[in-house]
Parts: structure tokens; sequence; C-alpha cells
């Protein structure tokens, strides 16, 4: 049987499942993570608490790579925040702007996909953490979604595709 989830695991998952949806609906409705939408801004407020929670979740009692995964989140995100103010590097900012809140998107889930394989179903786990097959298995799908996604996101930026936001 999983291990149980405290009460702040219970609220860092809760949390967590709203970026999730965020991201996924800008990706359909945008084609990228666009924080000037009011779903945009859900998504950073929310991604931003998730990981800032992630912090005080620790089964080994110190610094793990969830605290490292959070870390990278946040400075992603404040990165691809202040990309349209550096001038400097032009027509580069829109394809890094998509692949650094592409990437935070991809970063969200990977511990979920290591929770939620190693916790369900609670009778009798699919994996037993990040070193078991199953998981490795589901992360190294993401990591392909990740990659093709990226490519069609800057294919599209390339292209001129990408749907704007009505101003």
């Amino acid at each position: 049987m999983a291990n149980p989830l405290s009460l702040l695991g219970e609220i860092h998952t809760a949390i967590s499942i709203v970026p999730a949806i965020a991201g996924l609906y800008s990706f359909a409705k945008y084609r990228s993570i666009r924080p000037e939408t009011s779903v945009g801004k859900v998504y950073l407020a929310t991604l931003a608490l998730s990981a800032i929670s992630a912090f005080g979740l620790s089964s080994t009692g110190g610094f793990n790579p969830g605290h490292a995964l959070a870390i990278i989140v946040l400075v992603v995100s404040a990165i691809c925040l202040v990309l349209p103010k550096l001038g400097f590097l032009g027509r580069l900012i829109p394809y890094l702007r998509n692949l650094g809140f592409s990437f935070t998107y991809f970063l969200l889930w990977v511990p979920g996909i290591n929770e939620t394989l190693s916790r369900l179903p609670p009778s009798n786990p699919i994996g037993n953490g990040p070193d078991s097959p199953p998981v490795q298995t589901a992360l190294l799908i993401w990591v392909v979604l990740f990659a093709a996604g990226s490519l069609a996101q800057a294919f599209l930026v390339s292209r001129g595709q990408a749907r704007r936001v009505a101003a």
C-alpha cells in the first residue's frame, strides 16, 4: 500500500491540479502558455503556489529533487516574464518564451507522474518510485511529448501561426 499523503501533501496536490488544467487549456486555446491572458495568470499564480508548497514536502527530511524542480520552475517562470524586456534577443524572444513556459509545464508533471503511479491504485500501485520501470517509461514518454510539442510550437512561431490574444 502506498504511503498516505500528509495534510500539506494533500493541499499541494490540490493546488497543483489547477496549473495542470490551466496549462492544458492554454495550450489548447493559444498553442502556448500566455501570461497576459486570464488563464495564463491563473497558471503562473498557481504554479508558483505549487512550487512554494513543495518546499514543505520531504520524505527524507532534507533537500530533495522535488525542491530542485520547484526552484527551477520559479527561476524559469521569472526569466520568461522578463524576456520581452530583453530587446537584444530580438526574434528569439517568442521561441524562448514558449520553450520556457512549456518547460515549466513539463516540470510540473514530472513529480506528478511519479507520485500518481507510485500511489494509484491504492491497493496495488503501478510503480514504486522514480526508479521503477513503469514510472521511468511514463517519464520517457513525457519527455518525447515535451520535445515534440516544443518543436511544434517553434514551427508555429516561425510561420506566424501561434494564436494571438485579441487586443
